[in-house]
């Protein structure tokens, strides 16, 4: 009788775009966890540079980028005995995804500064994990199409739209009714406008669930978040704005939701832990093992649901304004956004003020129907001009 015969598991070489953020390094903890699946090609950073020298020797990637040009001698210079290559600028991170020994490129880059790598990573064919939901937001219709034309796959990382892929897992072929996109609520959940008026940085970067960045926690506490997120599944999944709805679940852990068209319901459930969404995107179709914590329904006894205030948080209402009047508002509602997040965090603007000068940006933009890339960067350009003089006034 003759031993069973293992298969020997080749590991993914994964480009780590945005190495140093919050996504990067929870991904970096998944692949220490399981070196026999994964091993760390390429590590890209805006200017953290102290942190991705340390993220480097530790991982040994074939090559680093850091953005920040000024901080290339210094990472140059402590990676050089390590025989790990070394690049910066913006050129060089869009560049840097065109490596072949690349199997798959987690787009973790926040905000409109993704978007350039991720088309480039979908040109040379690489398998994308999406956790950089402006690419999608600002020019859905082109990468989308690229993806398909090229043959790429896209799998989501973000907790929200990874639930969603999962429950469509053994669907595909079966018509979506509705799906729901859940909502924490954030740390204003039940506010008045009254309330929000005054509130400070400080307050809205305590999220009651989830450890992020600081421009995400905002857009969180202000349901932008929730309403990119939208626009987000509308290209991913091929919804109409219709098909998808926004239910804020206080404990975060029904993550979301499909409705059929028999109206048989599935939901994905789990403690709020982005590594994750972060490994099944990494090793989809397969389910690996991990130490992720569990959840337990006696820790949970009671989960609750509630209507998305879109009179208060204005941000989602404008989200959807944006993916139903299509072109390129969407483009213009992400970089107005990024814009004023920035102005609050530096204490130039209130909470609300962010959503009123969002308005202002969509309504003073010239509006293109069908945008090229070129026109794409150019409206991108334009809208944070205009914020930022929106901003002054």
């Amino acid at each position: 009788m003759t031993e069973p015969s293992h298969t020997e598991i080749t590991p993914k070489r994964i480009a780590i775009m945005g190495s140093t953020g919050s996504i990067g390094t929870q991904a970096l903890e998944v692949i220490k966890e399981n070196p026999e699946h994964f091993e760390v090609e390429v590590l890209v950073a805006h200017s953290n540079a102290d942190l991705l020298i340390k993220q480097a020797i530790e991982f040994k990637p074939n090559a680093v980028v850091i953005g920040d040009e000024s901080k290339y001698e210094t990472v140059k210079n402590a990676l050089f005995q390590h025989d790990i290559k070394v690049y910066a600028g913006s050129k060089s991170i869009e560049q840097i995804v065109e490596m072949d020994t690349i199997d798959v490129v987690l787009a973790a880059i926040v905000g409109y500064a993704g978007l350039s790598s991720t088309i480039n990573a979908i040109k040379f064919n690489k398998t994308i994990a999406l956790a950089n939901k402006e690419t999608l937001v600002v020019a859905g219709d082109i990468v989308t199409k690229m993806a398909y034309n090229n043959g790429v796959n896209i799998y989501p990382v973000d907790s929200e739209h990874s639930a969603i892929f999962q429950c469509l897992v053994g669907e595909f072929d079966n018509e979506i009714e509705k799906i729901y996109l859940t909502a924490s609520g954030g740390p204003f959940r039940g506010k008045d406008k009254q309330f929000l008026a005054s509130v400070k940085k400080e307050q809205a970067l305590k999220h009651p669930n989830w450890v992020m960045g600081a421009k995400i926690t905002i857009d969180s506490a202000s349901l932008m978040n929730k309403g990119l997120e939208v626009i987000e599944a509308k290209w991913l999944f091929n919804l109409k704005p219709k098909q998808i709805d926004v239910i804020v679940h206080p404990q975060s852990i029904v993550h979301s939701l499909v409705q059929f068209t028999d109206g048989s319901m599935k939901a994905q459930m789990g403690v709020p832990d982005m590594k994750l969404p972060i490994q099944y995107a990494f090793t989809y179709p397969q389910r690996i093992k991990n130490n992720f914590p569990r959840f337990d329904f006696l820790n949970y006894p009671n989960l609750s649901f509630e209507k998305a205030d879109t009179d208060t948080f204005t941000n989602l209402a404008l989200a959807y304004k944006a993916m139903e009047k299509g072109g390129n508002t969407a483009c213009v509602l992400n970089a107005s956004n990024e814009i004023v997040v920035q102005a609050f965090l530096e204490d130039k603007i209130g909470f609300l003020q962010m959503s009123d000068i969002i308005a202002s940006a969509i309504d003073k933009m010239p509006f293109i129907k069908t945008p090229s890339i070129d026109d794409y960067i150019q409206c991108d350009k334009e809208t944070r001009i205009l914020t930022t003089e929106l901003i002054k006034k």
